[in-house]
């Protein structure tokens, strides 16, 4: 677990893809964040690649129009007594789950990852996280079996993270990366 706060995207990218990321996938998975200085906000995107490619990325424009949406169809369902606080969260979460984020999402998921055990990570809420721990060494590949009855139930777009780690550490037949969604 990480005792000191990371403060910059490269070293956040370097804990991820060097400290933590399990060791078949060194070099084949990357992770990438950039904030566009003529944007409002200074607002950006976010992206992991495997081998150049883009299997997972969302930025701070789909983030917010998703959550948008779902903090509406909150707001019709819940009781006004609820708090705002926790309307917000549920909106969030609720993005997250769809796989829209942005740069500070992804930046927020590496410190609650960066701070807790391996096991918590796995159980996390929040999938940005589930997929930090599934690409981390400190994931055996006993553990990595087990998890397969569980997988059944996870988001599509973490299982996917599921399938890279499995086929890179040859758990499945064919070549690891031929199964992936491509555009």
């Amino acid at each position: 677990m990480g005792s000191e706060r990371v403060s910059t995207w490269s070293g956040i990218r370097n804990k991820l893809e060097k400290d933590y990321l399990c060791p078949s996938l060194r070099g084949h998975i990357r992770y990438y964040a950039v904030s566009y200085s003529k944007s409002d906000d200074h607002e950006g995107r976010a992206a992991i690649l495997l081998d150049g490619v883009e299997v997972l990325r969302s930025n701070y424009y789909a983030y917010a129009e998703k959550y948008w949406t779902r903090y509406q169809e909150i707001k019709e369902r819940i009781p006004e007594e609820d708090t705002p606080r926790r309307t917000f969260q549920l909106a969030h979460m609720g993005a997250l789950r769809a796989g829209c984020f942005d740069n500070w999402t992804l930046y927020e998921a590496f410190h609650i990852f960066d701070n807790q055990s391996i096991e918590k990570s796995l159980a996390c809420e929040n999938p940005l996280v589930r997929i930090f721990a599934l690409l981390d060494r400190r994931l055996g590949k006993r553990r990595l079996l087990a998890l397969a009855e569980t997988m059944e139930q996870e988001l599509d777009w973490v299982r996917v993270f599921y399938v890279i780690r499995m086929q890179a550490e040859g758990l499945t037949g064919g070549e690891w990366n031929s199964s992936l969604p491509r555009e």
